[in-house]
């Protein structure tokens, strides 16, 4: 991967199609240069006032407010910090189900080469694992796959990705915008199982079929919404996807640790953001409206970072004053925008993660072999991590119940999953030593997480809320191993929904995706990250972030970095600290 964290490569991308059109980029090698026109044509340094130190506001306190906010601070910029909650960190933060802290955003550390986030979690001893690849598979009749069919279903979906994603590379600009990943999976399954009986074969393409539909999990919008056009924008860094059995927690400490030396208003929500500019002046303004407790109060920076998510500015561009231009808009408007929800379920006993091959084989199956070739694409992971380059050194305990559980089509539970999405399930019993708790993480996404979050929505009060989940999610976790009604310890305790598809803050969901019908995708994206900072006004967060890391924790981080240190460029700060 080479230098993926400097500046010049953490805004390239790394399989952008060679082919300038549809799908590729002309202007992609040298957009964190190019800060002053809008339609990407060469121009020269976007440039400030030098002289003066510089009064920064930024928008949002998560992970690229926070990073953006520190390297400001070092060069000397006064930074002031507007936060709609009464808490720093955004999604990436941390909640409790029972006694056990458990992160309500992202779990994961996606890829490993030269990877900032994996430096934090190191430096701050948080304890991150490789899962060991084995997953148990549950059909649509509710019944068990052996484990050597479950493995070759998921290594012959697993194939189908890698294949898609290399002509997605390949062809990205002749593709069609309308076909899904979905439609790849069609045609790719009709070549498998050509020497079985067709019966025979149509129900294992069909089973095929469903298990694709995990992909969900992975971006939290359905696998026949992923564009094939654009799915070589969902490839991540090189390397491994780390899961953080220890959470987030003292990564986002250390984080925080800089921004305490900004000014820093909790519970201020931003109105407006009114940009104060002539052709005659050579620094624009930026004032800021936005309200407390004290009702709505106004400030007037320098230049302002807005970091919201982008559901939040799909929502609200009528917050910019004048209007964003058009084609930045249009970049806004074209990126799709997921629900990724979890919802964390706690049982007084890990009563699935006893050994009883009486009643399941899974439970004490042998621990897959890792696949340690680099060819095949490093994709986010929520669930099942396969090709791990260190899986075979996973911690975790090959007699325990596997790491994941799919529950695919599932028509048992008509009642409560009349559509039949399926369900992906995390065992957290099987985290290293003291990590380890019995919860079971289910991940939801599309439909799934709206309904959970309607069900939350119309029950507040929290005991029928936790009834009215248990009964949507009781259909899978009865059928772990060893599950008995009867039995007080298998019922459970307490439950944890994030519901990021009620928060208006979150933008109403959660990350950024590449849904059919895009045709700029990656042109979409540089627009984003350029911002308008002509006017004063760039954009930070995940869904402006370095192509290998959309939709990520690191994406986040360096989109941030890269805001702040072309902040500190423009203003000369940076020739300051050099003296």
């Amino acid at each position: 991967m080479g230098n993926i964290g400097n500046e010049n490569r953490a805004y390239k991308p790394r399989n952008s199609p060679n082919t300038v059109g549809a799908g590729s980029s002309p202007t992609a090698n040298r957009i964190h240069l190019d800060l002053s026109t809008s339609n990407g044509d060469p121009s020269p340094m976007l440039r400030r006032a030098a002289g003066r130190i510089p009064n920064i506001g930024i928008v949002g306190a998560g992970v690229a407010g926070l990073r953006c906010a520190e390297v400001l601070l070092k060069h000397g910029a006064k930074v002031t910090i507007f936060e709609g909650r009464n808490r720093v960190g955004g999604r990436f933060c941390q909640g409790k189900v029972g006694d056990h802290l458990v992160d309500l955003g992202p779990n994961w550390i996606h890829g490993t080469d030269n990877n900032p986030i994996l430096d934090l979690a190191k430096e701050t001893d948080t304890i991150t694992m490789n899962w060991d690849g084995r997953q148990s598979v549950v059909d649509a009749l509710g019944k068990y796959l052996s484990d050597k069919e479950a493995a070759e279903n998921t290594e012959m979906v697993w194939s189908i990705i890698e294949q898609a994603m290399k002509h997605s590379n390949a062809k990205s600009a002749t593709i069609d915008p309308n076909r899904s990943l979905y439609n790849f999976f069609e045609e790719a399954v009709e070549k498998l199982f050509v020497d079985e009986k067709e019966e025979i074969a149509q129900q294992k393409r069909r089973t095929i079929l469903q298990m694709s539909e995990m992909w969900g999990a992975f971006v939290g919008s359905e696998i026949q919404k992923q564009s094939l056009k654009f799915f070589w924008m969902e490839e991540c860094i090189d390397g491994e996807n780390l899961f953080v059995a220890g959470t987030y927690k003292k990564v986002l400490e250390k984080i925080a640790q800089p921004a305490g030396e900004a000014v820093t208003r909790y519970r201020s929500t931003v109105k407006k953001l009114i940009s104060n500019t002539s052709d005659e002046e050579l620094d624009p303004s930026v004032t800021v409206e936005y309200e407390d407790a004290e009702g709505v109060r106004s400030e007037t920076f320098d230049d302002v970072v807005m970091t919201a998510p982008l559901g939040w500015l799909k929502t609200n561009l009528n917050a910019f004053e004048p209007a964003l231009p058009q084609r930045l808009q249009e970049g806004i408007a074209s990126i799709g925008y997921g629900h990724l929800d979890k919802v964390y379920i706690t049982f007084p006993k890990a009563f699935w993660n006893l050994s009883n091959p009486s009643l399941s084989t899974n439970s004490a199956s042998a621990r897959r072999p890792s696949v340690t070739s680099s060819s095949f694409p490093n994709v986010p992971a929520t669930t099942a991590p396969v090709h791990q380059l260190g899986a075979a050194d996973s911690p975790v305990d090959p007699s325990h119940y596997a790491g994941f559980t799919s529950f695919v089509a599932p028509a048992y539970a008509t009642d409560t999953n009349p559509q039949h999405w399926n369900q992906e399930a995390v065992n957290l019993a099987a985290l290293p030593g003291l990590t380890a708790h019995p919860t079971l993480l289910f991940y939801t996404y599309g439909a799934t997480s709206q309904h959970v979050a309607d069900l939350v929505s119309k029950y507040p009060n929290a005991e029928q809320q936790k009834r009215a989940l248990i009964a949507f999610f009781e259909p899978y976790f009865s059928r772990l191993p060893n599950y008995d009604a009867n039995n007080q310890e298998h019922k459970p305790i307490h439950l944890l929904a994030t519901a990021w598809a009620n928060d208006e803050l979150a933008g109403y969901g959660s990350y950024a995706n590449f849904q059919v019908g895009l045709e700029r995708g990656d042109e979409d994206v540089e627009v984003m990250r350029r911002g308008v900072p002509e006017r004063g006004i760039w954009l930070a967060g995940e869904h402006t972030a370095p192509f290998v890391a959309l939709g990520t924790v690191t994406g986040a981080w360096w989109s941030g970095d890269g805001v702040a240190k072309r902040i500190v460029k423009a203003w000369g700060l940076d020739k300051e600290a050099s003296k």
